[in-house]
C-alpha cells in the first residue's frame, strides 16, 4: 500500500512539475502585489533641517501618449524582441528603420530586383497555399488572402488541477507586402503589414491585438518570406552549378560583325562563368572581366605539364605566350566567343580554327572543377 501511495505522489509530482504553461514562460515571475501600490509622496523636512539629496538614479520615465497602459503584470509578455533576419545575400535591415522592413540590394543581373523579389513572395504564398486577394504591380502593393492557422493552445483560464486544459484555436491573419524600389531599380525595400487579425479560442473570438503582438506578427512572416527567398537562390545557384559544370558543344562560327568567332551552343549567363573555368584548364589568366560587355582580358601563361602547352605554344607556335583579348557576346540561345589580340583585333579564320580543338576539348567536358 506503502508503495502504491508513494508511486502515485511521485506521479502527481511530476505532472505538477510540468504544467508551466507557456504563459508562465513568458511572463514575469514573482509577485504583482506591486499592481496594487500607490505612489508615494517624498519625505517632508523642515525648512531649518538640512535637505537630503535625492537621486534620480532609480525614477520611471513617464509614459508617452501612445503607450498602452495595460500592458502592466501578467498582461506583459516578456519575449524576446522581433528581430527581421536578412539572410539573403545583399539584403539589410537599414538603421533607425521601424516596422517590418528588409532591403535588398541587386546581385544578380539576370532578372530585375523588383520581379525577383515578388517572384519570391508570390512562389512564398503559393507554398503556403495563400492566395492573392489584390495585386497592384504598379503600385507595388500586394494583399494577401487569409493565413489559416488551426491548432491546439493551452486555456490561460484553466485551473492547474486540470487533467487538460488545452482548446482548440484558429488564427487567420490577412497580410499588405509593400515594395519601395529606388529610382534606379538596383535598390528596394520590401515591408509587412497586417491588415486583418482573427482568432478563435473556444468559444471566444478576438480580432485586436496590441501593437507587440502586431509588429511580431508582422516581423514573423516577412522572416518566413525572406527565408523562402534564400532558399530559392540556393536551389537556383545549384541548378545553375550544375549547369555550369555540363559540358557544351561547340562549332565554328561567325560573330556578329563577321569575324571568325567559336559558338558555344549554351545561353550567355551560363557560358559567361563556364568560360573562366575553361580558359583555366588552358593556361589562361583572367586579369580583368566586364561582364556588362562580355570582354574578358586575359595572359596566357601556358602549361608546361599538359598537353595544351604542345598545341598552344613552342614549334608550332599557334599561340605565344601574352596578353590577349576575348568578346564573349550573345547569339539567340547560343553565345559567340571571339578571339582577339591586345589591341582587339580579332584573330584571323586560320588561327581560330588552330585553336578550336583544344578549346573545344574543354568546354565539351563534364565537372570542370570550380
Amino acid at each position: 500500500m506503502s508503495k502504491s501511495l508513494a508511486l502515485v505522489s511521485g506521479l502527481v509530482v511530476l505532472s505538477l512539475a510540468g504544467c508551466s504553461s507557456q504563459l508562465e514562460k513568458s511572463t514575469a515571475t514573482g509577485s504583482y502585489k506591486y499592481l496594487k501600490a500607490e505612489q508615494q509622496p517624498k519625505i517632508q523636512v523642515p525648512d531649518e533641517l538640512n535637505q537630503p539629496e535625492f537621486s534620480d538614479e532609480y525614477a520611471l520615465p513617464t509614459l508617452g501618449q501612445g503607450a498602452d497602459k495595460g500592458l502592466v503584470g501578467r498582461d506583459l509578455r516578456i519575449v524576446s524582441p522581433a528581430l527581421v533576419h536578412p539572410l539573403v545575400t545583399g539584403s539589410h535591415v537599414q538603421e533607425g528603420s521601424e516596422g517590418a522592413v528588409v532591403t535588398f540590394d541587386q546581385v544578380d543581373d539576370r532578372q530585375p530586383l523588383s520581379q525577383a523579389i515578388w517572384n519570391a513572395v508570390k512562389s512564398f504564398l503559393d507554398k503556403q497555399n495563400v492566395g492573392i486577394s489584390q495585386f497592384d504591380e504598379a503600385q507595388n502593393v500586394l494583399v494577401t488572402d487569409w493565413f489559416v492557422l488551426s491548432e491546439e493552445v493551452e486555456d490561460e483560464d484553466s485551473p492547474w488541477y486540470a487533467w487538460s486544459s488545452d482548446i482548440d484555436a484558429e488564427k487567420k491573419r490577412r497580410f499588405k507586402f509593400m515594395l519601395d524600389v529606388k529610382p534606379h531599380g538596383r535598390t528596394a525595400s520590401l515591408r509587412t503589414e497586417l491588415v486583418e487579425f482573427e482568432q478563435q479560442l473556444g468559444d471566444n473570438t478576438v480580432t485586436e491585438i496590441n501593437d507587440f503582438a502586431r509588429h511580431r506578427e508582422e516581423v514573423d512572416i516577412l522572416n518566413e518570406v525572406i527565408s523562402h527567398y534564400e532558399y530559392q537562390i540556393q536551389l537556383d545557384n545549384n541548378r545553375r552549378i550544375a549547369e555550369i559544370r555540363q559540358g557544351l558543344q561547340t562549332e565554328m562560327s561567325f560573330n556578329k560583325d563577321g569575324d571568325p568567332a567559336i559558338l558555344v551552343k549554351g545561353q550567355y549567363d551560363v557560358v559567361w562563368p563556364r568560360m573562366l573555368l575553361v580558359l583555366r584548364k588552358l593556361g589562361f589568366d583572367v586579369k580583368d572581366l566586364d561582364k556588362s560587355t562580355g570582354l574578358l582580358f586575359v595572359t596566357f601563361n601556358g602549361d608546361d605539364d599538359g598537353w595544351w602547352n604542345n598545341l598552344f605554344s613552342g614549334d608550332s607556335e599557334l599561340l605565344d605566350e601574352g596578353d590577349y583579348r576575348l568578346q564573349i557576346a550573345r547569339s539567340g540561345d547560343n553565345t559567340t566567343v571571339t578571339f582577339m589580340d591586345d589591341e582587339s583585333q580579332p584573330f584571323t579564320a586560320k588561327e581560330v580554327t588552330d585553336l578550336y580543338d583544344p578549346f573545344s576539348e574543354v568546354m565539351t567536358q563534364d565537372n570542370l572543377d570550380i
